[in-house]
């Protein structure tokens, strides 16, 4: 019955048909032939999971990520980060990761980040002599951050399908993000300094606090998202609706980069993004719930057991996997096909699921920057009016950053979950 439902899965997925429709036909030829479940349960299956309070967080940081991108938001933060490290070595190149972990913060949302960031910087860096490979690499790299720093729509999903504490799973990421930051502008310094990308004149004083000033709306976004959330004034769907807001507010009456006519078609056009979101997540429920009803989750754990795996043998194995279905699905679809699986596990080899929800998250990353379908690749491949094959070897030396990152979050556990345990000892 597995072989034939993995036949059909694959043999739908290879006709190049949206992964959405994927599942759900699989899914439903699997319940139709092989089930006692009846057909009519499966718009309730649908139904279910996506009516839940959590889930409404995901439109609305996808509207807040729309304006954040439209609305000027992105050109403020690189010019308060250029005010405050320009001139360093590639002080552009520091710039850019710097104003992405912030972006990354506001919106939750990797394309939109890379997006927003390389339609400004690209040009910006290739007019003051860095390479367009290097210039499109750092910001597909950087990117990718819209996902691990919180708010992020994954850890959101994963919260949702795993039943975790979205606010303990934000928390988790922080630590790492900043890692990650760490990283990449330590990259930056050194190739920089090979190449001879030298930074601006350091800017007065003065300068560096006007920047700062035109910056405060930008910057008081992630105090609202996660100061609210962890206030305890607001929850996760509450701050997404207020980032929502604040952000068309900041996009049309304080930057004026949005026109008041324009904001219907802008959160329109965030409707449709949420809304495939939430088909593929509707479908893969139905997904799931034929899983556990083959009881294929309970011989994967009843196989562990017998194996005897370790949690580290494991995690390697996750690990590759994820890493080579990243090369070919993206981050949704390849969350929600395999945590129906890979759940059941965690709890059998001791493994915490919020750390679990980080070591998912890297890999993510890492699929939006891999070839054949790497997101953040085809976007910046746009944007830098670039071949994928240059802006690949750009991002090259970032990919192998986040998998040193990648080794060390694994094995490491104490540091992810450094924070979230933290909070629980404080009594929050």
């Amino acid at each position: 019955m597995t072989a034939i439902f993995l036949c059909i899965f694959f043999l739908l997925l290879a006709s190049g048909m949206p992964i959405a429709f994927v599942l759900g036909l699989s899914s439903v030829f699997m319940l139709v032939f092989f089930s006692t479940t009846p057909l009519c349960m499966v718009p309730e299956i649908m139904y279910n999971t996506l009516a839940s309070f959590s889930m409404m967080s995901i439109p609305f940081f996808v509207i807040a990520a729309q304006f954040m991108t439209k609305g000027g938001t992105s050109k403020y933060l690189i010019n308060a980060a250029n005010a405050l490290v320009g001139s360093f070595n590639g002080g552009l190149a520091i710039v850019c990761v710097l104003a992405s972990m912030v972006f990354a913060a506001i919106c939750g949302s990797s394309v939109a980040t890379a997006l927003s960031m390389g339609v400004i910087i690209i040009p910006a860096m290739v007019n003051r002599g860095y390479s367009r490979q290097f210039s499109a690499g750092i910001v597909s790299a950087s990117g990718t951050m819209g996902i691990l720093i919180p708010p992020s729509v994954p850890l959101i999903l994963y919260g949702i399908l795993a039943e975790e504490s979205i606010p303990r799973l934000f928390l988790a990421g922080i630590l790492p993000g900043i890692l990650q930051g760490v990283l990449y502008i330590g990259w930056i310094l050194y190739y920089s300094k090979r190449k001879g990308y030298r930074g601006d004149e350091r800017k007065s004083g003065r300068e560096v606090a006007q920047a700062m000033i035109k910056a405060l709306p930008a910057f008081s976004l992630p105090v609202i998202v996660i100061g609210g959330i962890y206030s305890g004034i607001v929850t996760v769907t509450e701050a997404a609706a207020l980032a929502a807001v604040a952000s068309i507010f900041i996009s049309v009456f304080i930057y004026r980069e949005v026109r008041l006519s324009e904001v219907v078609g802008i959160v329109g056009d965030a409707m449709k993004s949420a809304g495939m979101i939430m088909f593929i997540i509707s479908t893969a429920l139905v997904f799931g719930s034929w899983l556990t009803e083959a009881q294929i989750p309970a011989d994967l754990v009843a196989l562990t057991q017998k194996a005897n795996l370790s949690w580290w043998a494991f995690l390697l194995v996750v690990n590759i996997m994820l890493l080579i279905l990243g090369m070919f699905l993206e981050v949704v679809s390849i969350m929600l096909i395999t945590l129906p699986i890979i759940l059941p596990l965690l709890g059998v080899l001791g493994i915490d699921p919020v750390h679990f929800a980080i070591v998912m998250t890297v890999n993510m990353e890492l699929a939006l920057i891999t070839p054949p379908v790497g997101l953040n690749l085809y976007v910046l491949s746009t944007v830098a009016k670039s071949s994928l094959s240059e802006i690949v070897k750009g991002v090259f030396p970032f990919v192998i950053l986040s998998i040193l990152e990648l080794i060390l979050i694994t094995y490491w556990p104490q540091f992810t979950l450094f924070l979230p345990n933290l909070l629980m000892s404080t009594g929050h």
